[in-house]
């Protein structure tokens, strides 16, 4: 792809897109090639032609020869004489072939009267015809020899003595002496002496019709090389020519008929460009051109017509389409502000109260969405929870989530049970529901003091609870029928007994079916396994996590469902004194530590706390608020409260601590390397990881501008 458009390249850079050009190119290419082809087709055709008749030619030689020499002399005796002889020589004697010795043994053949006439007249075939060689020669088996018997042939001043033999190839011996009369009996083969040669024989039989030998004629194939050598040249030459005209008046058909046209087509469509780009309007680029070629060139600028027609249109349809769009997308972005602003949206909502701590989000799938969550202060010892998914997504929707969420709290504000809210807020709807829609809602009443959760549910998603010392865990509560599906559904409450230091998740189906690209749902299995690796965040930090997770899930697949989320922390009421929880303010003074000390253990001994655990309590209390003392106000006085909570399932205590100091979480803190001696381990650390090793359970937040740590001790 060119690295910039058309309209900025010189006309040298248009060249080389030049169809003009291609189109020769490839026109010449085709003649070359359809050429060659040719060729190479000619030249297989006429070998093949030439090598037949050199073969026939040889072959009928071999054959008139062989009548004529039957006729005047005896080959049966010649042959016996030559192979007589030529077995009876050791395979060393053989190997002197050639030589002047190994020729005398053989010399006498040559003094008879056929060994004469037999020479003649091979020269007479020979010198008539176009063989270089004939000659009489029988194929030995036995030692894969041709022994020659009577060959005149003089060619290189050489003449071929009875018995002189020649090894051949296996091939050649077995192809002549298995030969059944059908056909030509030929050969070729190359050999250093004479090159490519044609040898082709008949065989010559005695009386029993047994065969004797063969009367074989020789004839080069240098002639054949020669005659293709000029085939070819002559056939460049005509095929140059042919191809330079051939390529010639397919370039200038293809000009007048394609390139011309396709030209008018991309200056036509260059100056349609140049007019849109410069705001001026037309329709009539492409319509003004005359193309009249009758094929699909023509078809082409028709099209190019129409479609300028239609783009013409289509850009007036898209402004007002796309001046619409605009003013919904800013309707859309106040109404989501709008519905985000109908949320507490807000964190701390409630930085007064010291007994909870509350995070929620929404994430639409939409610009709007249908989801909600609120919560509120009912009094000042009640608060609100809601959860709730109205059906359908976008404008509608959200819609729908205004209306039901106004009722909801407006109900739960009036001091009625979660189920007679729900009851109230579904005759509501019912009443004037033709849209037909509905919401699922969760809805609970928290009593700060006592823990004490009551809520009913109207089809919504399982809440999850983590107590202390425990994990997340289903809450597997009865659903009633959604809110808006029917008039007259009775709804039932349930209560939760929340511990202090518990937690309470809330969540809509967009969490659990969240969907990757395999089209895998993300699961409460992965939910709570996510909940449970951070149970001991606060609940910003623990939803920030569980929407990292969901998203890493889905990975680029499309969200269809919102995501909405809600944590809540009780921590309860440590300012409130009660049968189970006891309080101590004090100055944060290592002097403080023995008053500390005798509150714990009076608190201990009346649980019948055994003595080692009473013990490890003690040290733990001592090693934290010496702490406290020492670095929370960095030299300056301040304040702590210390707060004992007895606890019966499981038996344990819980022992809080509470200052005003410097931000410091101590379960951050690097464990001291016990492996060291004490000279070699650094100042420090030692305490806090003894209060890690003995107690069950500790935690940290940071409240506000309080620092809380809680620990746990199970006996």
């Amino acid at each position: 792809m060119p690295e910039k458009s058309v309209r900025e390249m010189s006309r040298r850079e248009q060249a080389h897109f030049s169809l003009a050009a291609k189109v020769f190119h490839a026109s010449l290419m085709g003649s070359v090639v359809f050429g060659l082809v040719a060729m190479l087709i000619g030249l297989g055709l006429y070998t093949y032609a030439l090598i037949g008749q050199y073969i026939g030619e040889a072959f009928g030689l071999a054959r008139s020869t062989a009548l004529v020499v039957r006729q005047v002399v005896d080959t049966d005796r010649m042959v016996n004489d030559v192979m007589e002889q030529y077995r009876a020589l050791s395979d060393e004697e053989r190997g002197q072939t050639g030589t002047e010795a190994y020729r005398a043994r053989f010399a006498h053949l040559t003094e008879g009267e056929d060994y004469a006439t037999l020479c003649s007249v091979f020269r007479v075939f020979r010198d008539s015809s176009n063989v270089d060689d004939v000659y009489l020669a029988v194929f030995d088996r036995e030692s894969g020899a041709l022994v020659y018997v009577c060959d005149p042939d003089e060619r290189d001043g050489y003449v071929c003595m009875p018995g002189d033999w020649e090894a051949v190839e296996k091939r050649e011996l077995e192809k002549f002496l298995t030969w059944d009369g059908n056909g030509k009996l030929y050969d070729i083969s190359r050999t250093e002496k004479y090159g490519w040669l044609c040898t082709a024989g008949v065989p010559i039989h005695d009386v029993g019709g047994e065969i004797r030998g063969f009367l074989l004629a020789d004839l080069s194939l240098a002639n054949l090389t020669d005659g293709m050598h000029a085939f070819v040249l002559q056939y460049v030459l005509a095929l140059l020519v042919v191809i330079f005209l051939i390529g010639y008046l397919i370039t200038r058909h293809m000009k007048r008929t394609l390139v011309r046209p396709i030209n008018e087509i991309a200056d036509a469509a260059q100056r349609y460009a140049a007019d849109r780009r410069s705001g001026v309007g037309g329709t009539d680029h492409f319509s003004l051109l005359n193309i009249r070629t009758g094929d699909e060139v023509e078809n082409l600028s028709l099209v190019m017509a129409d479609m300028e027609r239609d783009l013409s249109e289509y850009e007036e349809h898209l402004t007002a389409i796309t001046a619409e769009k605009e003013r919904m997308n800013v309707e859309l972005a106040l109404a989501n502000r709008i519905q985000s602003d109908m949320l507490p949206n807000i964190f701390p909502p409630f930085p007064e109260r010291t007994e909870l701590d509350i995070y929620a989000s929404m994430d639409p799938a939409k610009e709007v969405g249908g989801d909600f969550y609120d919560f509120f202060l009912i009094d000042e010892d009640h608060l609100g929870l809601v959860m709730a998914d109205v059906s359908g997504k976008g404008v509608p929707a959200a819609l729908f989530m205004m209306a039901s969420k106004i009722l909801l709290k407006t109900g739960a504000l009036s001091g009625r049970s979660p189920h007679e809210v729900l009851e109230t807020v579904n005759a509501r709807i019912c009443s004037n529901n033709r849209e037909e829609m509905f919401v699922t809602v969760w809805l609970g009443v928290l009593d700060l003091t006592t823990g004490v959760l009551r809520a009913s549910n109207a089809g919504h998603e399982y809440p999850i609870l983590m107590q202390p010392g425990g994990g997340y865990e289903i809450v597997r509560d009865k659903h009633g029928f959604v809110v808006g599906g029917m008039e007259g559904v009775s709804y039932h409450d349930y209560e939760l007994q929340l511990k202090p230091g518990a937690k309470l998740f809330l969540y809509t189906d967009g969490l659990p079916e969240a969907t990757d690209e395999k089209g895998e749902l993300f699961g409460m299995e992965r939910t709570l396994d996510v909940l449970n690796r951070f149970r001991g965040d606060a609940p910003q930090a623990l939803l920030a996590h569980v929407h990292e997770a969901a998203d890493a899930f889905v990975g680029s697949a499309p969200q269809f469902d919102d995501l909405t989320m809600l944590c809540l922390h009780y921590i309860g009421t440590p300012d409130k004194e009660g049968p189970r929880m006891k309080k101590l303010e004090l100055e944060a003074s290592v002097d403080s530590i023995e008053k500390i000390t005798d509150f714990i253990n009076a608190e201990l001994e009346a649980m019948d706390c055994p003595m080692k655990a009473q013990m490890q309590i003690d040290v733990a209390v001592d090693e934290v608020f010496a702490n406290i003392a020492n670095y929370a106000y960095e030299g300056a006085k301040g304040g702590a409260v210390v707060c004992f909570e007895a606890q019966d399932d499981p038996r344990g205590a819980v022992i809080t601590f509470v200052d005003r100091g410097i931000p410091f979480n101590p379960l951050e803190s690097k464990d001291p390397d016990t492996s060291l001696s004490a000279e070699e381990r650094q100042i420090g650390g030692l305490g806090i990881f003894l209060v890690k090793k003995t107690m069950d359970e500790m935690r940290y937040e940071r409240r506000g501008e309080e620092n809380v740590l809680r620990i746990t001790k199970l006996f």
